[in-house]
């Protein structure tokens, strides 16, 4: 069935992986490997291990395709928004509300990144950060650093 004929389906409709596939434009080993780092999605198996997607797995799949194509963000990023509560539970998500938590288009996009995120964007080549230390300060930096290595070693 082609992605045409998938979208004259029920809203309720259970969906296989070919037609989700079609629907997000994502290759259908992506859909399997999201599984294995998202247990959001949980699509029912039947007879020869045939997938088929509830509304709710499509809602989430699209989330998570948006967030890590559209937004930038990584695997892990996703997995912690999930962690933290910026998805409601699956059996009650609400598409509008989670987009608008998640990206807001007329809105700062790091205004809704992860802190670890930001702060990755925001962080300087190392020859940039210490350009403007002291030779003494760097000397203080490489010092502790070594203490700190001495540790864990």
């Amino acid at each position: 069935m082609s992605a045409a004929e998938s979208s004259t389906k029920s809203a309720a409709a259970f969906r296989t992986i070919s037609e989700v596939s079609g629907d997000l434009n994502v290759p259908q080993h992506v859909l399997r490997f999201w599984e294995t780092k998202f247990p959001q999605v949980k699509p029912l198996k039947r007879a020869g291990r045939r997938r088929y997607y509830r509304p709710e797995d499509l809602k989430i799949l699209r989330q998570i395709r948006d967030l890590l194509y559209k937004d930038g963000y990584t695997i892990k990023g996703v997995q912690k928004l999930f962690k933290e509560g910026a998805f409601k539970a699956k059996n009650s998500l609400d598409t509008q509300k989670v987009s608008d938590q998640v990206t807001k288009p007329d809105a700062d996009p790091s205004e809704n990144m992860p802190k670890e995120a930001l702060d990755q964007k925001e962080q300087k080549p190392l020859t940039e950060q210490f350009a403007g230390l002291t030779l003494d300060h760097q000397q203080e930096i490489l010092n502790e650093l070594k203490s700190i290595r001495s540790l864990l070693d």
